[in-house]
């Protein structure tokens, strides 16, 4: 997957244009004058020339848009409409008007902020940018996978966006258990987690734990989890405290019932119907300001939807047994994960959501076949059966 920036992508968007649709290399002839796109390689520019670069941007958005008028997109198909629609993304996700400017006088520059959903790349559209950590970016897909801790197999796998509607972690999540007919009763990558019978129960049964890492720790998962009978073995997400070695939010007393929270100071604020909770001018004179927030205005917090339920979860996430039920399952995920990368199989090999969905799928296959003859596979009375 080639990640692009601003300047090449216009330009690879409008040589894909040319060649994709009809009558494309006398359109560009005709409209596209601003830039020759038969030269390899990047433009001959000052990159760090700020007016030169925003020069050629200029110019390139002038040209697609010229372009795009000059077609009605209506009587395009396949990939003419496509590679249309594509470079319209493109010439719009990541400019704006100069200052001064509305566009209209051909004025452009790349844009102080980062479009949502950005698309990175003409040649795979679906690729976004990922972040798997604060300090940690990617450029690409998600994959995700359900596996049974106890024995190494993977039961279910999905690779999705990195960004974008559809691409949260625990929303591929809570899909991907719900096809999976080992772990019943749902509705609704890295490590997705596994399901396991809880006190010697049958895997047919609900009443599973089902582990996960935090990036699955939403509160939808949880509820889901909880309406299905299960318990969440998932790792919660680490609350961060406004200042450093701070007050968390679990320092603050909830108060459903009464719909209040109360500051570690004592400090009582009725929460918002938009979940909203203001401390404001009692922030002023607290002892324990330093320790809570560096607002001017004292310490807003926000209650969501599913607070209660994930704060409950973070307390039960403190006790021994999930301790110990988290930490003796989740190496045998982690090792499927170590598995399904191995021998470069990191980087994906297809372009899009589909083609690279159906590879994890065949990847997962052709590993649970080799476990399961690791773990005895044979054959016994014409079927197939594993060694005691």
């Amino acid at each position: 997957m080639a990640r692009q920036d601003t300047i090449t992508q216009l330009i690879a968007g409008i040589r894909r244009f040319g060649r994709d649709v009809p009558d494309g290399a006398t359109l560009l002839a005709a409209h596209a004058t601003g830039y020759d796109y038969t030269r390899v390689g990047m433009p001959e520019i000052s990159w760090d020339d700020r007016d030169a670069k925003d020069a050629l941007v200029s110019a390139l958005v002038t040209d697609a848009l010229a372009l795009l008028g000059a077609v009605n997109p209506e009587a395009l198909e396949g990939k003419a409409h496509e590679s249309y629609a594509l470079l319209a993304l493109i010439a719009g996700q990541d400019v704006e008007p100069a200052e001064g400017s509305d566009g209209t006088d051909g004025r452009w520059r790349i844009a102080r902020r980062v479009a949502k959903d950005r698309i990175i790349s003409v040649v795979d559209p679906e690729a976004r940018h990922a972040h798997k950590s604060r300090a940690a970016l990617r450029d690409g897909y998600k994959a995700h996978i359900v596996g049974e801790p106890e024995t190494g197999l993977f039961t279910n796998a999905a690779i999705t966006k990195a960004g974008g509607a559809g691409s949260g972690d625990a929303e591929a999540g809570i899909g991907l258990l719900a096809a999976d007919p080992s772990v019943p009763a749902i509705t609704g990558g890295s490590t997705a987690g596994g399901g396991l019978p809880r006190d010697g129960g049958d895997a047919g049964d609900a009443d599973l734990q089902v582990l996960g890492d935090s990036a699955y720790g939403s509160g939808d998962m949880l509820e889901a989890l909880e309406t299905a009978g299960h318990q969440a073995l998932v790792k919660p997400k680490p609350l961060r405290p406004a200042v450093p070695g701070g007050y968390v939010l679990d320092d603050f007393a909830y108060d459903p019932e009464h719909g209040t929270l109360s500051c570690p100071n004592g400090v009582v604020r009725r929460i918002s119907p938009k979940g909203n909770v203001n401390f404001g001018a009692a922030c002023n004179d607290c002892p324990l300001r330093d320790a809570c927030t560096k607002a001017k205005k004292g310490r807003k917090v926000v209650i969501t939807e599913h607070h209660g339920r994930q704060r409950a979860h973070r307390a039960a996430a403190k006790d021994p047994d999930f301790q110990h039920d988290y930490r003796t399952y989740r190496p045998m995920i982690e090792r499927g994960v170590a598995w399904l990368v191995a021998g470069n199989n990191r980087r994906l090999r297809y372009i899009g959501v589909v083609k690279n969905h159906a590879w994890i799928h065949t990847r997962i296959a052709g590993l649970n076949l080799k476990r399961l003859l690791n773990l005895g596979l044979t054959t016994k009375n014409g079927g197939w059966a594993l060694a005691q």
